[in-house]
């Protein structure tokens, strides 16, 4: 595999091999954080790939997505049963409590720096859950909010919408809440999970288009790294924050992923030497 640029080719790694549907990649302490979708399973990958499990839900538990409190503690989104978790020690408490926010399933998540936490999902909507777990709406009319990602130093969330082919741009007020949306870029392909760059360009993980997009406001498209299979997630880190890290599956649907689960076909791709370093949350 490898990056098209107009400059030659980025090479790319396979870092672990053998995963069911990987999603939500992260970086922390030097680690890519994931979730293993089909395992129930929380991973944290070094770099030589090897991983370790860091919390644990039910294997039919999915979607699933995590990020960090402040403090350091693990938030983890159980979309199926609508509930945010915080990880205590070895067990997943409540955070809060999502069931009067629309139809399940939430999906992704991203916490600011000041402990708010903004989840979204099926129901179109965006809610925040604030550090004492109070939960308010703070947007809504999305098609399929997906991958989320803060920018601007906060002051704005950028919102995958994978029915619209859009990322979404809505100011964050003073208070967290959310000024109404304008689109951000319009894609060729579904968009999934997302990050930042300290350029201002945002890399768009695709599953229809099996690839990872580096787009600007506007929706030019300034560098690909093509897969072989569909493209769940990204996320920038490693040393110098340039490598991409890129969780990729086969995908057949969510009729036969409900049916025969989501086999072993999943990958943790890395793809060194990204023109900008990770910038924004998560």
């Amino acid at each position: 595999m490898s990056a098209r640029n107009g400059r030659g080719t980025t090479p790319t790694d396979v870092l672990v091999d053998g995963l069911g549907l990987p999603e939500s990649t992260r970086w922390r302490d030097g680690r890519v954080w994931l979730c293993n979708w089909g395992t129930g399973e929380v991973l944290a990958v070094g770099p030589s790939g090897g991983r370790e499990v860091m919390a644990r839900l039910a294997a039919s538990t999915l979607p699933f997505s995590i990020d960090w409190l402040p403090d350091g503690r693990l938030l983890v989104v159980d979309g199926p049963r609508q509930k945010l978790l915080v990880q205590t020690g070895e067990r997943l408490d409540l955070f809060a409590d999502l069931t009067g926010f629309g139809a399940a399933p939430f999906n992704e998540l991203v916490v600011d720096g000041a402990g708010n936490a903004y989840v979204n999902g099926g129901p179109g909507a965006v809610v925040v859950v604030r550090p004492d777990g109070s939960v308010h709406q703070v947007a809504e009319g999305l098609r399929w909010p997906n991958g989320m990602a803060l920018v601007d130093d906060g002051r704005k969330l950028v919102v995958a919408d994978s029915h619209a082919r859009q990322l979404v741009g809505l100011d964050v007020r003073e208070d967290g809440s959310l000024a109404a949306g304008r689109v951000w870029a319009e894609l060729d392909d579904a968009p999934d999970g997302i990050c930042a760059d300290a350029d201002g360009a945002i890399w768009v993980a695709s599953v229809p288009g099996r690839n990872c997009v580096r787009v600007q406001e506007g929706g030019a498209v300034l560098r690909t790294v093509a897969a072989d299979r569909g493209c769940f997630a990204c996320m920038l880190g490693g040393g110098d924050g340039g490598t991409l890290f890129i969780a990729a599956a086969e995908w057949h649907g969510m009729d036969a992923l409900l049916a025969n689960g989501p086999g072993e076909t999943g990958q943790l791709i890395a793809a060194a030497g990204q023109p900008a370093p990770h910038a924004g949350r998560p």
